[in-house]
């Protein structure tokens, strides 16, 4: 086991795996990542949110959660034991994985129309994936000959299958979710419209509510603010501009902020880096 690191931010270029057992855990706020993430939950009292999608996680669930998407667990306060395994995969080398055609990347897909975050194993399916994981853990924990080469394969193989399951499961009903037609409906909105003028006010003309009804619907489905998903969804987009070698102005410009300061101040207090320091850190590392 573990202690949590509450990061979110690799240190390797390829993959991190953890495995974590909290009897008491404050929590993180809705976030994002820059890596493919794969949780495996074990057990504890525990929804998950994805992008305003609610799920109640139950042993052996898998969450496959993309770069682009804002997430958070939401554990409850009579909790038991909360332990998961975390696996993050940068997204270049999992590009690099990829071969012949075949995209590892699709069980992450979420344009898919037939895409869950969620994927619900039976009792064989769990045990498998589980011992890829745990094999995994074991063989990136030592420094034996080939260690290296082996976590590759292992960590392919799990993708493989992972995307087999996910593949199996597309002509047949999403796995349950809790969401308000009304904020997935803003969260669209929200997604196509972000590098534009938008404001809470705004947003309540366009779907014919009140703002202090939005504004509360709102932050129990997704866990945040309209304002603050507004420019975390921006920050994400400007992120991903700078690393395809976009400058910072021209991503602040082009994401909706209004001028490059506050951009400046939101990526900074966000991330805790600056712009520039960000585009540094996006040097290859061994």
């Amino acid at each position: 086991m573990q202690i949590f690191d509450p990061r979110q931010s690799m240190s390797s270029n390829k993959f991190e795996i953890f495995h974590y057992s909290d009897a008491k855990f404050e929590g993180v706020p809705v976030h994002q990542h820059d890596f493919y993430e794969v949780y495996f939950f074990i057990g504890g009292n525990v929804e998950y949110s994805v992008e305003g999608n609610t799920y109640d996680l139950k042993s052996g669930d898998i969450l496959l959660i993309n770069p682009l998407e804002l997430h958070q667990p939401r554990i409850s306060p009579y909790q038991r034991e909360y332990e998961r395994i975390v696996l993050w995969i940068n997204k270049n080398y999992l590009a690099d994985l990829c071969s012949n055609g075949v995209s590892l990347t699709r069980c992450f897909d979420n344009s898919n129309p037939s895409h869950s975050n969620l994927l619900r194993l039976t009792l064989k399916e769990q045990e498998l994936l589980y011992s890829r994981l745990t094999e995994l853990l074991k063989e990136s924990s030592e420094n034996d000959y080939g260690s290296e080469l082996a976590c590759q394969a292992i960590l392919t193989r799990f993708l493989v299958e992972i995307n087999r399951l996910t593949l199996t499961r597309e002509s047949s009903p999403a796995a349950e979710a809790k969401t308000s037609p009304l904020i997935s409906s803003v969260l669209d909105y929200i997604n196509i419209h972000y590098c534009e003028k938008l404001s809470l006010e705004k947003i309540a003309e366009e779907f014919f509510v009140s703002k202090y009804y939005l504004s509360h619907a709102f932050n129990v489905a997704v866990g945040t603010s309209p304002h603050r998903y507004i420019t975390l969804k921006r920050l994400i987009h400007a992120k991903h501009m700078m690393s395809s070698g976009i400058k910072p102005t021209t991503a602040a410009a082009n994401c909706g902020f209004n001028d490059y300061a506050g951009f400046y101040r939101a990526f900074s207090a966000e991330y805790g880096i600056t712009p520039a320091e960000y585009i540094k850190s996006l040097s290859p590392r061994a």
